[in-house]
């Protein structure tokens, strides 16, 4: 008599193993939550503003990425404020404003520092 195996009753054999490879592997990957945890986004906000205080209307604001070197830009509102969400907690940036012709000294923001938000005065001597 032929002695082999039969598909189904192979897979009935590896059951067990399956079951018990699914339930380490749930162990081993971290889950959605902690994957969030440790991607913590932070905002930076704050006004640009000249000597005297007052807000900067159309100041453009720079926060530059100092692993990729990437900058993002944007224009400050009617009252100088300005606002960079969903920025990554791992990496450093570095922070200035530019407003006819003059430049705001520059900010860093460290993946050090554990903040979630910012709020930064960036000054333009403007006289």
């Amino acid at each position: 008599m032929a002695s082999y195996s039969h598909p189904v009753s192979r897979l009935v054999r590896l059951l067990p193993l399956l079951c018990c490879l699914a339930v380490l592997t749930s162990f081993a990957l971290p889950s959605p939550q902690l994957l969030a945890q440790q991607q913590t986004q932070r905002i930076v906000q704050g006004k640009v503003v000249n000597s005297s205080g007052a807000g900067l209307k159309n100041a453009t604001i720079f926060l530059k990425d100092t692993r990729t070197l990437a900058i993002k830009s944007y224009i400050a509102s009617d009252d100088g404020s300005f606002r960079f969400g969903q920025l990554l907690q791992s990496t450093d940036y570095e922070l200035w404003a530019e407003f006819d012709g003059k430049k705001s000294p520059v900010k860093n923001i460290s993946s050090f520092d554990t903040r979630a938000e910012f709020n930064l005065t960036l000054k333009i001597d403007t006289k």
